[in-house]
């Protein structure tokens, strides 16, 4: 494959990812509102007999596996657990079976690299007005009907170009850059687990923070690995029915729950995002028990983030959110008691902005990525001196 220069990947990379796009459950999953049209489970499956000859010098024997009978191996990153015989490539696309062993073909070949504002991920608790330097192989364990960057997301790691950046050189560029942090973005790190964890070693060494932009369909065991050297993660809890997960992203609901009590056990800065697609998770009951759980297992701190849907990939016939929609769930999260909840891809709207929890008044104002009203000293509120959660200097890396 053509090797291209890096200011040139950064500016094609730049322009293809400019459009922002994500345990015991104590209460009942919600029911549909209204029937959906379309399979019931739009799962992945594994590619029989597609995986390459021979490995290409962007491979690594897989970081969680188990060897089975007649060359099989089960890959133990994800809660799909493929089971892959010699020749096989995983439902993400990015793990083979090749004579006996698990590798990841995505590992120092990203196909997509740009500097952001940590607004943009959307991490608004995180270190506001820093720049993430933010990366991505190709790949995904899900089959969302509604992906904002299908063309990656959905690709295997040979059809798209890609850079070459091995992990040394990954934390070389985002220090050269100027970021703070390094975020795993843009498709599904999950799916590049062994690139992302390496990174995320050495960038810890060398005082970076390391964000996990994810739809939280992880195993518990590579998580907690994972979870020694994350500092932030905005999950993507795509709904609270088990049975939109299967029709709309190909997945579970329950795995994405365990992630988040997990996250949220291990101290790490954590925010939620939910993208509310029309005729899919725009039914108020089913908002309410999902803030439930929420408050029930993570408590009230973490912030939600509420997004507009735009006609995209499958779905590119839906109509676009109404902001009435966002407005109302966002209303109904602050009254459940969620008290940081956002209104994200609408300009202008007053969920854009941080008020504090205690006295209401504006702490946080946000022009798209541009902040010019800050009005936090340290990590508490200028006018009544609550404490907000979130990490807002380089005193602390994990929420208290």
């Amino acid at each position: 494959m053509k090797t291209i220069s890096r200011r040139n990947f950064l500016y094609y990379s730049g322009a293809l990812l400019s459009t922002a796009m994500f345990a015991d459950v104590c209460r009942p999953f919600a029911g549909d509102r209204r029937p959906i049209s379309g399979p019931d489970d739009i799962r992945g499956k594994v590619f029989k007999n597609d995986a390459p000859k021979t490995l290409w010098k962007w491979s690594r024997e897989g970081f969680l596996y188990n060897k089975l009978d007649d060359g099989k191996v089960a890959c133990g990153i994800c809660p799909h657990r493929c089971i892959l015989a010699p020749g096989d490539r995983s439902v993400c696309r990015s793990k083979v079976n090749i004579n006996g062993k698990l590798y990841s073909l995505a590992y120092g070949n990203p196909c997509a690299v740009n500097n952001d504002p940590v607004e943009k991920k959307p991490l608004f608790h995180f270190r506001p007005r820093s720049m993430v330097f933010s990366l991505a192989a190709t790949g995904c364990n899900f089959r969302c009907l509604n992906c904002q960057n299908w063309e990656i997301s959905q690709a295997k790691p040979h059809e798209v170009r890609h850079h070459e950046l091995f992990p040394a050189e990954a934390v070389e560029t985002a220090q050269r850059l100027g970021s703070e942090s390094i975020a795993y973005t843009y498709s599904e790190a999950v799916t590049f687990f062994e690139y992302m964890i390496d990174i995320s070693r050495l960038a810890k060494e060398k005082g970076l923070h390391n964000l996990w932009i994810s739809n939280g369909y992880i195993n518990r065991k590579p998580l907690l690995e994972l979870c020694k050297v994350l500092d932030g993660a905005n999950i993507n809890l795509k709904s609270y029915s088990d049975d939109i997960y299967r029709k709309l992203n190909g997945g579970r609901l329950q795995p994405v729950l365990d992630t988040l009590k997990t996250l949220h056990e291990q101290k790490i800065h954590l925010e939620v995002t939910t993208l509310v697609v029309p005729g899919y998770i725009d039914d108020e009951e089913m908002i309410k028990q999902m803030c439930g759980w929420i408050l029930d297992n993570i408590g009230p701190d973490h912030p939600l983030h509420f997004l507009r849907f735009f006609p995209k990939y499958k779905l590119d016939r839906l109509p676009p959110t109404p902001v009435s929609t966002l407005t109302r769930f966002r209303e109904l999260a602050i009254k459940e008691g969620i008290r940081y909840v956002y209104v994200g891809n609408v300009p202008n709207h007053e969920g854009n902005h941080t008020y504090c929890h205690n006295c209401g008044k504006l702490l946080i104002e946000r022009e798209g990525y541009l902040l010019p009203t800050y009005n936090l000293t340290g990590n508490k509120c200028k006018f009544c001196s609550a404490k907000i959660p979130g990490v807002w200097d380089n005193s602390a890396s994990r929420m208290d």
